[in-house]
């Protein structure tokens, strides 16, 4: 029997794009929506109520999600975030022990093109860390992270944590440290530089250490 009366919210779409939806587990289209509920006779809405929440439903399976759905970033984005955190990773790693030594530079550019970036030579890295570190041709006295390389761990580590396993995030840290260790034992400054990276990626100060110290006796591919 069609009910005689019932109060519906009636919604109109402000924004189109794309999330990743918690219904589907994938990313989807959406719609971004704000709405009014109204008093409907026979379906027919006749008196307005008031408003109701904005939410944002998936184009796909039609669920309706709160705006903080829009929050999570769509795999895409998220594979993007990792490619540029292990990109960022290697080259302030490379700052820190400095670009005279060649193996330092082949594990850097083999961690940059491991990344995603399969056609990045070293030209381009060193190109790249130079417009970073603002060191120019003195690059290779480079000793420590300049400003630029310190602010850009923070702007692509951070937001990625907490979407990381600590796994994935003690991965990214290890990384590093294969770079640091290409060349001989680990530096000071290339310490400082790991332990920046473990701090931007949120994992424990006492594992920080326990790790860099594992990567010396095993390969971090194994670990």
């Amino acid at each position: 029997m069609t009910r005689l009366w019932g109060v519906r919210p009636r919604w109109r779409t402000d924004v189109l794009g794309d999330f990743f939806c918690p219904g589907c587990g994938g990313d989807r289209n959406y719609r971004r929506q704000h709405g009014r509920r109204w008093l409907r006779l026979l379906g027919t809405p006749v008196v307005p109520l008031g408003p109701v929440i904005g939410s944002v439903q998936c184009t796909s399976c039609h669920g309706r999600h709160g705006v903080e759905a829009l929050e999570q970033p769509t795999s895409v984005r998220l594979g993007a975030m990792l490619r540029d955190a292990q990109y960022t990773v290697a080259l302030a790693l490379l700052a820190a022990g400095g670009t005279a030594h060649r193996a330092a530079r082949e594990a850097a550019c083999t961690a940059v093109r491991e990344a995603g970036f399969e056609d990045c030579g070293e030209a381009q890295v060193l190109a790249a860390l130079a417009a970073l570190s603002g060191l120019g041709d003195e690059l290779h006295e480079a000793r420590g992270m300049s400003g630029g390389l310190a602010v850009e761990l923070h702007a692509v580590l951070e937001p990625l944590a907490p979407y990381l396993a600590e796994q994935g995030r003690e991965r990214l840290l290890l990384q590093g440290a294969a770079i640091a260790l290409a060349d001989g034992r680990y530096l000071p400054q290339e310490r400082d530089a790991l332990a920046a990276v473990g701090s931007c990626l949120d994992l424990p100060k006492g594992r920080v250490p326990a790790l860099l110290e594992a990567a010396t006796r095993a390969p971090y591919e194994n670990l």
